[in-house]
């Protein structure tokens, strides 16, 4: 019990840290995909955009973490479905949202 309640906290503290680190437009050498791209190809994509969007993702998945560790914690499976639900809603949207569109681009003109 008492293991579980450290490696969850510990995650949600990493998770909340690496959030709020890329919320300040930092740490795009952790997205997958963007840190692979060649340089000419990086240029084209607001980086600062980018790692806001990502931290706010991270952020809503922390959230959800969180609710699914106290429910575990409180044994209340509500919250753990609860807290599931949200996060594969939160994942496809995400995942969605960040990868379709022009939102992520720069204005050439």
């Amino acid at each position: 019990m008492m293991t579980e309640i450290i490696v969850s906290t510990g995650s949600i503290l990493l998770l909340l840290s690496l959030g709020l680190y890329m919320l300040q437009g930092k740490g795009a050498m952790l997205i997958a995909g963007y840190n692979t791209m060649p340089k000419e190809e990086k240029e084209k994509y607001d980086e600062v955009a980018l790692c806001k969007a990502t931290g706010k993702f991270i952020l809503g998945l922390t959230f959800t973490i969180a609710l699914i560790s106290l429910g575990s914690l409180l044994r209340m499976n509500g919250l753990i479905i609860a807290g599931t639900v949200l996060m594969v809603v939160l994942i496809v949207f995400g995942l969605i949202y960040i990868n379709t569109g022009e939102r992520y681009k720069k204005d050439v003109n």
